[in-house]
C-alpha cells in the first residue's frame, strides 16, 4: 500500500506550459504595469517600500512610483524572484483574468488526474515561485473552468526557495505530514533534488522543451504518474 497521502505540484512546465507564462502572462504584466497606479495605498505602498529597500542594496536610488515601476519592469525581464514583484504581478493578472483577457493554461491530462486523485482522497497542493494569488488565478480562471476546489494548500517562496530542502520540510510540516507521505511533481531537477533530500518522493514531468534527468523517474504527462 502506498504511503503517499499528498501530491504537491509545481505549475510552470508541470501543470501548465512554460510558453503560457513567458508568452502570455509576462508580456501582459509589462503592458499593463501602469494599472499599478490604480491600486490602493495598502496594496502599492508595501511594494514601493520593499522595492526601494532592495534597490538601495544594489546601489539604485528610487524616489517615485514611476521609478519603482520602471525598475520592477527591468526585474521582470530578468525574471527576478522578488516577492513584491510577484505580488504586483498577481494584482495586474487578476484584472486580466477577471476581464476575460487571460485564461489560465492547464494541460488536459492534468484534469483527469485531479479527478482521480480527489476520488482517492489524496491531499492536493501547489508549490510555485509565483505568488499564492497568481497560483489561484491560473487555476481559478483556467481554460477548463475553476479548478481551485481540487487544491487544499497553496505555497510560494514564503516557504523558502524551491531549490532548498528546508522549504519542502516546511511545507510538509505546514500540512501536518511526514515528507515521505508527499509526492512532488516538477520539471526542474534542482527542485526535485531538494524535495528528495527533504524526504519526499519525486517525479519529473517532461513537457515540451524539458530535458529528462537520469536521476529521477520521469513521465510525459500526469496519466503516467504512479505512486
Amino acid at each position: 500500500m502506498s504511503a503517499i497521502k499528498c501530491i504537491l505540484t509545481d505549475i510552470e512546465g508541470t501543470t501548465s506550459s512554460v510558453s503560457f507564462v513567458y508568452d502570455v502572462l509576462f508580456p501582459y504584466f509589462r503592458a499593463h504595469m501602469h494599472e499599478a497606479k490604480d491600486l490602493n495605498a495598502n496594496q502599492i505602498n508595501p511594494i514601493f517600500t520593499a522595492t526601494k529597500e532592495q534597490a538601495a542594496k544594489e546601489g539604485i536610488i528610487i524616489n517615485s512610483i514611476d521609478e519603482c515601476l520602471d525598475l520592477l519592469k527591468t526585474w521582470s525581464l530578468e525574471d527576478r524572484k522578488f516577492a513584491p514583484l510577484k505580488t504586483l504581478q498577481g494584482y495586474i493578472w487578476q484584472k486580466g483574468y477577471e476581464s476575460g483577457k487571460i485564461k489560465g493554461h492547464v494541460y488536459e491530462d492534468v484534469l483527469d488526474a485531479l479527478d482521480e486523485w480527489a476520488e482517492e482522497d489524496l491531499i492536493l497542493a501547489v508549490y510555485s515561485s509565483g505568488s499564492v494569488q497568481a497560483q489561484k488565478l491560473i487555476f481559478g480562471y483556467s481554460e477548463h473552468g475553476d479548478l481551485t476546489p481540487y487544491f487544499s494548500y497553496y505555497f510560494d517562496t514564503k516557504m523558502g526557495g524551491k531549490k532548498e530542502a528546508r522549504s519542502y520540510e516546511n511545507i510538509a510540516q505546514e500540512m501536518d505530514l511526514e515528507p515521505y507521505e508527499v509526492l512532488f511533481l516538477s520539471d526542474v531537477p534542482e527542485e526535485l533534488r531538494a524535495a528528495r533530500e527533504a524526504g519526499m518522493e519525486v517525479v519529473q514531468l517532461v513537457r515540451e522543451g524539458t530535458k529528462p534527468s537520469p536521476h529521477f523517474d520521469n513521465v510525459d504527462d500526469f496519466s503516467q504518474i504512479t505512486y
